[in-house]
Order: structure tokens, then C-alpha cells, then sequence
């Protein structure tokens, strides 16, 4: 399998997993040392990040992956694309359309998720 493939295939499971709200498998793809930069700067370290939906805190009704770019670096590719999500957080909406960040690697034969970072998408200043 091609690295593009992969990276293709990681994030559907990945957005797969968000949707089932399966901290199981968000634990196989993400890797030890992973890290995420939420959308207004906070951080989550690999545990916070795959036990969200643990306490029923976190819903995801949808989210899906698109329009992304990828670029491979040996074992680690970049990829930019758009996260598009209908979710709620502790009961208030947490919808959202974002640029992302997804960096993974390989390790042991596989891919898994190093980082994720989101950013809102809005339109550059002075447009």
C-alpha cells in the first residue's frame, strides 16, 4: 500500500472512531507520544485526547475529513485538510468547520496519528 492510501485510510478510521465516539480505537491510532492543539489553543496529550468520550462529556453526531493535501517526509507525512464536524460538548454545540494539521508516522509497520492541529477557518484580514 502506497503511503497515500494509508494516510487516506488513518483518516477515515480516525473519523470513523470520532463519530462512534470509540476511545478503543482512537488508542490504536494514535501514537504514544501523540499530541492535539485544539481549535482555541488548548492542549491534549494522547491520554485527555482519547478518553473524551469517556464521561459522555463529548458527543460527535458527524465529522468527516476532505479537500487535504499530503506531503511524506520518510516515515512522517503532513497532511492539510478540513475537518467538518457536527458535535456537542457537555450539552452545547460544538459544530464547527476547521483547518487541520494531521501529522503521522510509522512505527512497527503501521500509521498512526503523532499530532492534530485545528484551526477555525475564516477568511485572511484585509479580504
Amino acid at each position: 500500500m502506497d503511503t497515500n492510501q494509508e494516510v487516506r485510510e488513518l483518516g477515515q478510521r480516525w473519523a470513523e472512531a470520532e463519530q462512534r465516539g470509540d476511545n478503543a480505537a482512537l488508542a490504536e491510532l494514535a501514537a504514544d507520544d501523540f499530541t492535539l492543539v485544539g481549535p482555541l489553543g488548548f492542549v491534549l496529550v494522547r491520554d485527555q485526547w482519547v478518553n473524551r468520550y469517556g464521561n459522555g462529556g463529548l458527543v460527535t453526531h458527524e465529522l468527516s475529513w476532505d479537500d487535504y493535501t499530503i506531503r511524506e517526509y520518510g516515515d512522517v507525512t503532513v497532511a492539510v485538510g478540513v475537518v467538518t464536524q457536527k458535535a456537542e460538548f457537555q450539552g452545547r454545540p460544538a459544530d464547527g468547520r476547521f483547518r487541520v494539521t494531521q501529522i503521522s508516522v510509522r512505527r512497527d509497520g503501521r500509521r498512526l496519528l503523532a499530532g492534530l492541529h485545528y484551526s477555525p477557518i475564516a477568511t485572511p484580514p484585509g479580504r
